[in-house]
C-alpha cells in the first residue's frame, strides 16, 4: 500500500507493550510519519516503538487534551490521524483512507471512525458498544483541546463531518482485572483534573446513578447482546464511572479539612 506524505499519525502511550507493535504495523501500511508521545513507560514500549521506525517523544503527563496536542504539533503534515495505543486499523479502513488521500480532501472536513470493541473472549462486538470518534483532521482548521480532562475535538466547531465505513478495532481490555485497574486510574485522573461538581450533586449521584450508568451500556449500547459477559462489563463500566463521583466527593472532604493526617504520605 502507498505511504501517504500528506498524513501523519500520533499515538499516546504509557506501558503499552501489549498492543503498540500491532498498532504501528497497521499504521505503517498507511504512512511512515508516526509520532508516539510517551508519559513514562517502564516496560518495552520505547524499544518496540523505535524498532518500528516511529518518532518516540518522552513527555510527562500534561492532561488528556494537552498530551494529544504534543503529538499533534510534532507531526510533520497538516493532516493527522489520532489513535490510542490499543486501536488497530483494519485493512478495510486503511484502503478507505488510502483512497481518500489519492486526492486533496476538503481541509474543513473531519473524518469519523467507527470503533469496534474486540473483547478478550468470543467474537468482535460489531453490534454492541459501538462508538464513533472524530480522528482524522487538518490541524490548520481543528485542534485537540487545551484541556486536562477532555481530549476530543469540539463538536460544535466541526464544519463538516464524513463517516468512514472501515472498522477501527479497539482492543480495550485483556481481562476484567485490567479493566478495573484502568477505570481506577482514569477515574482518579478525571476527578483531579475536571471541574469539581457541587457536593450535593455528587451525593445524589453516588446514591442513585449506578443503575443509570449501567443501563447506558447494557441497554443503550447493546451489551445485553453479549450475554453474561456483557452484563459483567456493563457492571464494571458503571462502577468505574461511579468512582469518579466518589473521588470528587473525597476532594470536597479534603477542602473541608476532614482528612485524617495519619493517612497522609
Amino acid at each position: 500500500m502507498t505511504s501517504h506524505r500528506q498524513l501523519s499519525c500520533y499515538v499516546r502511550t504509557k506501558n503499552e507493550e501489549r498492543m503498540i507493535g500491532n498498532v504501528l504495523d497497521q499504521v505503517k501500511k498507511l504512512t511512515d510519519n508516526i509520532v508516539v508521545v510517551d508519559s513514562g513507560s517502564s516496560d518495552k514500549t520505547e524499544d518496540i516503538v523505535r524498532s518500528k521506525g516511529a518518532v518516540f517523544l518522552s513527555q510527562e503527563w500534561l492532561g488528556w487534551g494537552y498530551q494529544k496536542l504534543v503529538g499533534q504539533n510534532a507531526c510533520s503534515t497538516d493532516w493527522v490521524l489520532d489513535l490510542d495505543a490499543d486501536e488497530v486499523l483494519s485493512d478495510e479502513l486503511i484502503e478507505e483512507i488510502t483512497e481518500l488521500f489519492r486526492t486533496d480532501p476538503d481541509k474543513e472536513t473531519v473524518f469519523s471512525l467507527e470503533l469496534i470493541t474486540v473483547p478478550p473472549y468470543g467474537e468482535y462486538w460489531y453490534k454492541s458498544n459501538v462508538v464513533r470518534r472524530d480522528r482524522i483532521y487538518n490541524r490548520n482548521y481543528y485542534s485537540a483541546p487545551k484541556h486536562e480532562a477532555w481530549d476530543q475535538l469540539p463538536k460544535d466547531q466541526i464544519k463538516k463531518r464524513v463517516q468512514l465505513k472501515g472498522p477501527l478495532f479497539h482492543f480495550s481490555f485483556p481481562s476484567a482485572e485490567h479493566m478495573i485497574g484502568k477505570y481506577n486510574s482514569t477515574s482518579s485522573k478525571f476527578a483531579q483534573t475536571a471541574k469539581l461538581k457541587p457536593e450535593m450533586n455528587l451525593r445524589i449521584r453516588i446514591l442513585l446513578a449506578i443503575p443509570i450508568y449501567f443501563s447506558k451500556h447494557y441497554f443503550i449500547k447493546g451489551l445485553w447482546r453479549q450475554g453474561i459477559y456483557g452484563f459483567s462489563v456493563s457492571m464494571i463500566t458503571a462502577f468505574g464511572r461511579w468512582m469518579r463521583d466518589v473521588k470528587m466527593l473525597e476532594l470536597h472532604m479534603i477542602e473541608k479539612g476532614l482528612r485524617n493526617t495519619e493517612y497522609d504520605d
